[in-house]
């Protein structure tokens, strides 16, 4: 019911998840990330709790493989989950417990792992790894491209209705949580049409931020102003 991405970017400034699925607001509940830390995807039969863990074990120092064996360790449930973790140093992991639901499978690239349950093919992940690598531009838009990949394989083996791309850098928020929480028809082509939107003006939302003073005004007149 679910497929997703989780990468860093090559200077490792960035980390991030693209995800996509037939259930609504997939990203609100399978979406986890921490600047300097690591990304999480949490999905299959979903307990949300494990993404946060993660990264805390992340931020003591495991490495991805260890920081999922810790919290699987600590859960009665861990077949029915999918993990997808990255850090921000060293070799992404992706573990499918064995109650996974349809067509399960993942693939891993040097700063990247995919992963998805009921897919409509088992070549799904490793072309969102491809296609990730291939991409150029903004990580975002390389993570974009991934999904995009995805759905020409058929993605889900259902109809996908949400889907959500979180970034995160070196400031303590998000610096781009968008969602389509619900579509009827492709949730992947109105992300992309958001991140059209919202891409050119990242780092404006950064600067308005740490300093407002010298942060785009819309040639609005400041509170006293004539």
């Amino acid at each position: 019911m679910t497929f997703s991405i989780v990468a860093r970017s090559a200077d490792r400034r960035q980390l991030g998840v693209a995800i996509a699925s037939s259930s609504p607001a997939v990203a609100a509940r399978c979406s986890h990330a921490a600047a300097g830390v690591g990304a999480v995807a949490s999905q299959n039969i979903t307990d949300p709790s494990l993404g946060p863990a993660v990264l805390a074990a992340l931020s003591r120092g495991a490495t991805a493989s260890a920081a999922v064996r810790q919290c699987l360790d600590a859960t009665a449930f861990a077949e029915y989950r999918q993990l997808l973790v990255i850090a921000r140093e060293g070799a992404p992991i992706v573990r499918t417990g064995t109650h996974a639901l349809g067509t399960a499978a993942s693939a891993t690239g040097a700063d990247a792992a995919a992963a998805g349950n009921l897919l409509a093919d088992r070549s799904v992940p490793a072309a969102m790894i491809a296609a990730f690598e291939a991409a150029s531009g903004h990580f975002g838009t390389r993570l974009l491209h991934a999904l995009t990949a995805a759905l020409v394989l058929g993605g889900e083996a259902g109809p996908i209705h949400s889907a959500g791309l979180l970034i995160v850098r070196e400031v303590p928020w998000p610096i781009v949580d968008l969602r389509v929480d619900w579509a009827e028809d492709d949730p992947v082509a109105e992300l992309n049409s958001a991140w059209a939107i919202y891409a050119p003006q990242i780092e404006d939302y950064v600067r308005r931020a740490l300093d407002p003073a010298h942060a785009p005004d819309f040639d609005v007149p400041h509170g006293g102003s004539r």
